[in-house]
């Protein structure tokens, strides 16, 4: 546990510079390019979702690692992986009808 503990405080930096070269900053660059970038700055999300969701199911479900998972931590391991799932896909589709009502908002300003 020791060696996690400082990964938490680096997670806040990591998202911040990985984003930074968006293939909306690159202007007139090559479009296959940018497309290249855009699938590595989500795959990069992806892998922090993954690492995110590892850490705390982890700190969460186990008590003391051992040779075998037992009945009761993977129940957990299980439930806090769906529940991880659940809350990001909620955060997903809140985010999308927020941007859906500015959108709407902006262009019955517009008309």
């Amino acid at each position: 546990r020791s060696q996690r503990g400082g990964t938490g405080r680096d997670r806040g930096n990591t998202g911040s510079a990985m984003d930074a070269p968006s293939a909306a900053g690159l202007g007139g660059a090559d479009p296959q390019l940018q497309r290249f970038i855009e699938v590595e700055t989500q795959k990069q999300r992806f892998q922090q979702l993954v690492h995110q969701m590892t850490e705390l199911c982890w700190e969460k479900c186990m008590d003391k690692p051992g040779p075998k998972l037992d009945s009761r931590a993977e129940t957990c391991f299980v439930n806090c992986v769906e529940r991880f799932i659940d809350t990001s896909q909620f955060i997903l589709n809140r985010l999308e009808q927020t941007q859906k009502s500015k959108s709407a908002f902006s262009e019955s300003l517009s008309d």
